[in-house]
């Protein structure tokens, strides 16, 4: 993370504007690194540095890494005029001024769509999870509205590996998917899954799990109207190697581990 002046930090953490800032350092005990400083253009490192306003350390906020269990009927923005969005549900320790322009999501949801989501200020880590070149895998329970046979399955599973094409959509138009995966999780795996979401698992009449490499419009859906189904729940479970904590209830969310990370950024 490059440096920055220390008024514009402090004032982003919520101390006030720069001139409150330039008070702040005249009249109180700022320490950078346990050593005194007056002046408001000390540049500041937010990865090494330390600091302290009359003795109470401030968290300068490094890269944030956030998984989130995303709840039915909630936008994958920021701001949205009329409905709750995801940045909504955080706690107001992060949605200061600062994070406000750095914080973002790494692949969106549908309103409708629940599961995994990732929030972070790393730009390079969501470059490399939403890059076309990256092939990340990205698996999503699929509940159907229509009951599936087995001769049935295995037709879709041949068509979804050869690459389906599916209809426009809105003003998205008509394309071929690369190829996917899907398999047909057994009764033990769906109650699993639908344990951290809203969707009973005793409504379940066929369930799917499908891993697609790409993140259209619409795409999961407009597969399966591609052959001649509807989805009744759709929820992401896992983004690569980083798979939703099932102890998340919707709506929730935690701080992604460094085990977490470190496994998701190179493998």
């Amino acid at each position: 993370m490059p440096k920055e002046r220390i008024d514009k930090l402090l004032s982003h953490e919520g101390f006030g504007s720069r001139k409150d800032v330039k008070h702040l350092l005249r009249h109180s005990e700022v320490l950078l690194n346990g050593r005194r400083i007056f002046d408001p253009a000390v540049q500041i490192d937010a990865d090494t540095d330390e600091i302290s306003v009359d003795g109470e350390p401030v968290d300068i906020h490094r890269n944030l890494y956030i998984m989130m269990n995303k709840i039915q009927h909630t936008v994958s923005s920021s701001k949205d005029g009329e409905h709750q969005t995801v940045f909504d549900l955080l706690d107001e320790g992060l949605r200061t001024p600062y994070l406000q322009e750095k914080l973002h999501i790494t692949g969106r949801l549908d309103m409708d769509t629940e599961g995994l989501l990732i929030f972070t200020t790393d730009g390079a880590l969501t470059h490399r999870l939403i890059s076309p070149k990256s092939h990340i895998n990205k698996t999503y329970f699929v509940c159907l509205e229509k009951p599936v046979s087995e001769d049935e399955k295995n037709e879709i599973g041949r068509k979804f590996a050869e690459g389906i094409t599916v209809a426009p959509d809105d003003n998205d138009p008509s394309f071929t998917c690369e190829p996917a995966e899907i398999s047909w999780p057994e009764t033990e795996t769906c109650r699993s899954i639908c344990g951290n979401s809203s969707f009973d698992a005793g409504l379940i009449k066929t369930a799917a799990l499908l891993t697609i490499h790409e993140g259209k419009y619409h795409q999961v859906k407009r597969m399966f109207a591609a052959v001649g189904n509807r989805v009744e729940f759709l929820k992401r479970i896992s983004i690569g190697s980083l798979r939703l904590d099932k102890t998340l209830a919707p709506g929730e969310y935690r701080m992604i581990s460094i085990e977490e990370l470190d496994y998701l950024l190179h493998n």
